[in-house]
Formats: C-alpha cells, structure tokens, sequence
C-alpha cells in the first residue's frame, strides 16, 4: 500500500496490552518518543503492574511523530503534527464506540510522545482517567498562544522531567504545567535534578499512584 503523505500516520500497527478496553477499569493510550518504537512505550506500561487496565500503543511512521523539534514552528513540522494527533483522537472516538467515556481514557507518552499526550489533552480538553507527560512539554516555538478551549475538569496530570533534559528547555516544563493547570487540570509538576532524558522510579511511583485513583 502506498503511504499518504499528508496523512503518514494513517494505517500503521496499534499493539494491545491487557484487558478489551471496554472490560478494563481503564484504557492508557501511551505515545513512544522519537527513534523508539510501540514496543518500547510497552514495556515502560508493563513496569506499572496494572492488570485491570487496557493498553493501546500507537506506532509512528519512520518511529517519529514529527521531523524537528517540539519547539519548531508548527508548520515546519506538517503534516506529520497533524496526523499524529489526529491518529489520537480516532482512537479516543473509537474507544467511545466501544462504551469508553474519556474519564476512562487516559493519554501516556515520553518525550515526543509525551508533547502529543500533553499537547492532544489541551486541544481536546475534557475530563480523561489521566494524562501523563514523561520528558515534555506543549508544543511549538517560545511564544505560541495557549488559547485553548474547554476544561479539563480536574483531570490528574503529571509531569515529570529533569532540570537539565537537552531535549526539554525547564521552562517549558513550567509553562505547560501553568497551561493545563489554567484549562482545568490537576496538575503534579515534578523536576529532578541532573537526571537527563530518561524515567525514574519516583516517575513510575507517582503515574501507578494517579492511576490507581482512576475511576
């Protein structure tokens, strides 16, 4: 089959883990970074230890979401931005074919991955199960207007990254977490100091804690 190029993430593997969605107490869409892959984001999934909750793991054409850097302009990173996210949201809508409100659903990802789980959350704001950001942070320049619509009800958001990620500029961290705390979410901002770019055990802790909570 020949790839759409302005839709590159259309069509491509979607693994699962654990439970059928709509027996699971909750459904984790988690969102690899760039270079990895579907697998990789599973096996972060598997160190949770959730039997009762349902996985679904997106694969990224080429294993990256985009081409540049979460903190190019947007279009520079067209259409792959755009199929991405959409790739997201027909997940959400089929989980909510299958009886799965969002407050069931929940959006995990690792640096790439996590600016789409955070970045989807805020344009598609509303009550999910969870949404966890792993080493990143909303995306576009230094900048870009937040103006997003909707609330995220007091969802639980977590965001943990380190003080000095090369990927990850601090202060990005912190205007993310002030965003989403201003459209409704709960947030858990952690920063570690000289972790670099990787998940640690406080991380793990912490996400097994929010989602343990969940409805």
């Amino acid at each position: 089959m020949t790839p759409d190029l302005s839709d590159p993430h259309a069509g491509q593997r979607i693994l699962h883990r654990g439970p059928s969605p709509d027996q699971a107490r909750l459904t984790m869409i988690v969102i690899h970074g760039r270079g990895a892959d579907a697998d990789d984001i599973l096996s972060l999934a598997a160190e949770l230890r959730m039997s009762d909750i349902a996985y679904l793991a997106p694969q990224a054409a080429g294993n990256t979401w985009y081409p540049y850097s979460f903190l190019s302009p947007l279009e520079r990173n067209e259409p792959q931005l755009t199929s991405a996210l959409n790739l997201i949201s027909q997940l959400v809508a089929t989980l909510g074919a299958q009886g799965v409100s969002t407050d069931r659903i929940g959006l995990m990802g690792f640096s790439q991955g996590a600016c789409l789980s955070l970045e989807f959350a805020a344009r598609n704001a509303r009550r999910y199960a969870a949404v966890i950001g792993l080493s990143g942070g909303l995306i576009g320049p230094p900048g870009t207007p937040r103006t997003y619509s909707g609330s995220l009800d007091g969802t639980p958001v977590f965001l943990g990254c380190s003080d000095v990620d090369p990927h990850i500029p601090l202060e990005r961290v912190h205007e993310s977490a002030e965003v989403l705390k201003g459209i409704g979410g709960t947030v858990d901002e952690r920063i570690y100091r000289g972790m670099g770019h990787t998940v640690n055990g406080d991380e793990l802790k912490a996400v097994m804690a929010v989602l343990k909570a969940g409805s």
